[in-house]
């Protein structure tokens, strides 16, 4: 039980800054490191590029299909054990990662790698914010999910740092430890499953009584949205859905192969920087979004992410000089950090978060059919065009596109907002 004196600060802003920092490590050890990863991978004369974009590919989907068992733990039972087992999981998959030597092996640690990230990371996460805040929702997701984007910024290019000075084989267990010593002791110090667990009502309310199911609809409680099967009988939860596999193909195949494409202009120090470009951006951009998503159209603000996510694609694929690349990253970061953050938004605020996660696992397994093949796809294109990086980037623009084609199909988001 938390008591909490008047004037003291709402105890789910502590659970926003929890999950910012247990976010920082799982992102930028997974999500961010796997260009690098995929370049130690393919220095290795077992794995080609190809091979290892194969490999992200199979994290990414191992990751969607773990998310459906995550959405049902965390609904039901203490979301640190799935937390912690998921850094457990992922602790186990760094530590030999560098040292496979067949595919194999590289394929089913990855999915292995998959699985834990999926338990430890977005799913509990997002589930956990969504819980806490009804009125203040959009900031706090854009604060906590800012995390996100600070794991490229610090995370990245130490791993960096680390993988060119100690070798590959010494620095990959040593990142396992962080994200081990980066998730667990802050999740069982700060995460709560919910107010209700810890005696608070949604945004703050002390919990004196049970209310009345139409107050709790009124206070944002536990009532408050549709049920799953719900939410899929309207056309924009399948807009949603089918859009982000477009969209997430562009956005993780862009941020899988940014070291190599970056690679093909700057030295290995200037890379260290360059790529710090992207999260940066993504940071600065995802909590300007999380202001603006307050003054205007969710909706809105999502297709003019979605246009200049696929503009800043085309620079990157335009033949490109160091100011291009560098301002392609950058506009590329601010939509990356705005499009991570709005999709559970999107489906919190249009479904609520009676059934969340649910709703959002679907969609999310949905979405990481393009994380799965957006690394992989652009890997075959770069092999198929001598080991260039720009046809690579042009695809990826291309799947960007259509994303934007579909989300448009979806119609107004509070179509279903009204039948809360």
């Amino acid at each position: 039980m938390i008591n909490e004196e008047p004037g003291q600060i709402y105890y789910g802003w502590k659970i926003v800054g929890a999950i910012f920092f247990l976010l920082t490590f799982t992102s930028g050890l997974s999500f961010y490191n796997h260009a690098i990863y995929l370049n130690a991978l393919a220095e290795q004369p077992a794995f080609t590029v190809s091979i290892a974009s194969t490999a992200v590919s199979i994290f990414f989907l191992t990751g969607g299909i773990t998310g459906l068992f995550v959405a049902k733990w965390v609904e039901s039972y203490d979301p640190r054990i799935c937390i912690t087992a998921g850094a457990l999981v992922s602790f186990f998959s760094l530590s030999v990662l560098a040292y496979v030597s067949t595919t194999w092996q590289l394929f089913f640690v990855y999915g292995v790698f998959g699985a834990g990230f999926s338990a430890s990371s977005l799913i509990p996460a997002t589930t956990l914010v969504a819980k806490w805040f009804k009125r203040r929702r959009a900031m706090a997701l854009s604060v906590a999910s800012t995390g996100l984007s600070l794991g490229g910024v610090i995370i990245t290019p130490l791993s960096i740092l680390m993988v060119e000075s100690l070798g590959f084989e010494i620095a990959s267990p040593l990142l396992g430890v962080v994200y081990l010593l980066g998730v667990v002791p802050v999740a069982w110090l700060y995460l709560r499953a919910s107010p209700e667990s810890v005696g608070l009502r949604l945004d703050g309310e002390e919990l004196q009584s049970t209310p009345l199911p139409s107050e709790e609809k009124a206070l944002g409680g536990i009532e408050d949205g549709l049920f799953f099967r719900e939410a899929i009988r309207g056309k924009f939860f399948w807009a949603v859905s089918f859009s982000y596999i477009f969209l997430m193909a562009a956005q993780v195949g862009g941020i899988a192969h940014q070291y190599g494409l970056v690679r093909e202009q700057l030295s290995e120090a200037e890379t260290a920087i360059a790529v710090a470009i992207l999260p940066v951006f993504s940071i600065l951009g995802r909590l300007t979004g999380g202001w603006i998503v307050d003054q205007m159209s969710i909706r809105k603000f999502a297709i003019i992410m979605m246009i200049l996510q696929a503009s800043s694609l085309i620079i990157l694929s335009s033949g490109y000089t160091v100011i291009t690349l560098c301002f392609g990253l950058a506009i590329f970061g601010a939509t990356v950090g705005n499009l991570l953050m709005l999709q559970p938004l999107l489906i919190a605020e249009a479904f609520g978060v009676k059934d969340y996660a649910r709703i959002f696992s679907v969609t999310n397994l949905m979405s990481s059919w393009g994380t799965a093949l957006g690394p992989a796809i652009l890997g075959l294109v770069y092999a198929a065009n001598s080991n260039s990086y720009q046809p690579s980037y042009l695809v990826a623009a291309a799947s960007g596109i259509i994303g934007l084609g579909l989300f448009l199909l979806g119609g107004r988001l509070f179509e279903h907002a009204k039948r809360l």
